[in-house]
């Protein structure tokens, strides 16, 4: 075996896609001393996406203060990479639930101000290229807060300033947007979208991601009213079809501001970052892709990292073995998507906390198994 390329995600809560990456290649190496192990950690565009573009490029991690979710400052980061134009910012960084405790968490007035300032901060580095990732966020306010922070003002009927929040959407009687930045005319957004839910509806931003947000079924009915008043008024705005588009639900409706007022596309997030890191060059010479993340079960054929990586293996005619640190109900449907072996770290009845503290050894023993079944089928 001449080459293989290691291309896991992060093993959430215990390793980063770094540390994956390396660990891998040591129990690899271990038994394959004479094999090329090309590193190359990834994301599926939800957390982890500024740590493995900015690992991939050589960029540049900035932190910067801006307007917290409950409208309060906090601290948040977001990359520049390599190329010094382009830009990753992870919509959580300043919006996201990790910022709100579960008992504080409300929906009617978080804002995604915050996410417009680290747009703003791109911009004033030269950015003109931003990948923007749209999980994790706190935020129903259909993208109107991170918008204002661009220069969008948005209005009642008396022509007073809406305050912050998704009810406040109910009273827009008014978009200003002759203040709008006008660099970001300048500029290509390429969205992380992993969902296909438009603005409202039973589908839509607040009844399918509100409750994990703090709603109760009242503030549900609430929010989708006053999204649904936002919807027609970016509409009749902006001269097209918003609130119906596929991801327009996205991040509390973040996915509808972009698509309303930035020059953007909305993308799965694994194909962005699987683009951005140039795994289909890396993959060029391989024998074997290794791929991976904390638990592999029924779900990760939704958008998962190691189910994009398989694709673009098979796409290469190339073998793909995926490992987890766990092996949940339905793992078979992954085989169906082009990963042909799944390998669990865990090897003994243990407890969650017991197998995050031991997660690096347990890693590293079971890639070393995997190189040792590797060498035994060269030499038969």
């Amino acid at each position: 075996m001449r080459k293989i390329v290691i291309a896991p995600d992060s093993f959430k809560e215990s390793l980063s896609a770094r540390e994956v990456a390396t660990l891998i290649a040591r129990g690899l190496a271990s038994q394959l001393p004479h094999t090329e192990l090309l590193r190359l950690p990834v994301a599926d565009g939800g957390e982890g996406t500024l740590d493995a573009l900015l690992d991939a490029s050589g960029g540049q991690r900035i932190r910067q203060r801006v307007t917290g979710p409950q409208n309060t400052p906090l601290f948040a980061n977001w990359g520049m990479l390599g190329d010094g134009h382009s830009a990753v910012i992870e919509m959580a960084s300043a919006s996201g639930l990790e910022h709100v405790p579960r008992d504080e968490r409300n929906p009617l007035t978080s804002t995604s101000y915050g996410t417009g300032e680290l747009i703003r901060g791109a911009l004033d580095h030269g950015a003109r290229h931003i990948i923007l990732a749209l999980g994790g966020s706190a935020t129903n306010d259909g993208g109107a807060g991170m918008l204002a922070a661009l220069g969008v003002r948005w209005l009642d009927a008396g022509g007073q300033p809406l305050p912050p929040g998704g009810a406040a959407l109910a009273q827009l009687a008014h978009i200003d947007s002759s203040a709008l930045d006008p660099r970001l005319a300048e500029c290509r957004f390429d969205i992380a979208c992993d969902v296909d839910n438009p603005l409202t509806g039973v589908h839509g931003a607040s009844t399918v991601f509100g409750p994990q947000k703090g709603a109760d079924t009242a503030m549900v009915a609430l929010l989708d009213e006053a999204l649904a008043h936002y919807g027609r008024q970016l509409e009749q705005h902006c001269g097209q079809v918003i609130a119906t588009v596929p991801g327009a639900g996205a991040a509390g409706g973040m996915g509808a501001a972009a698509l309303a007022f930035l020059p953007c596309q909305l993308r799965r997030g694994i194909d962005i970052v699987l683009d951005s890191v140039g795994l289909d060059a890396a993959l060029e010479g391989a024998d074997l892709v290794i791929t991976g993340e904390g638990r592999l079960d029924g779900q990760s054929i939704f958008g998962k990292t190691p189910i994009g990586v398989a694709r673009r293996a098979k796409q290469h005619g190339l073998p793909v073995i995926a490992i987890g640190g766990s092996l949940g109900d339905g793992v078979e449907a992954v085989h169906q998507h082009g990963i042909d072996a799944v390998f669990a770290c865990v090897d003994r009845i243990t407890t969650l906390e017991q197998a995050l503290e031991h997660a690096a050894a347990n890693l590293e023993r079971c890639a070393r198994n995997v190189g040792a079944l590797l060498a035994l089928g060269s030499k038969s």
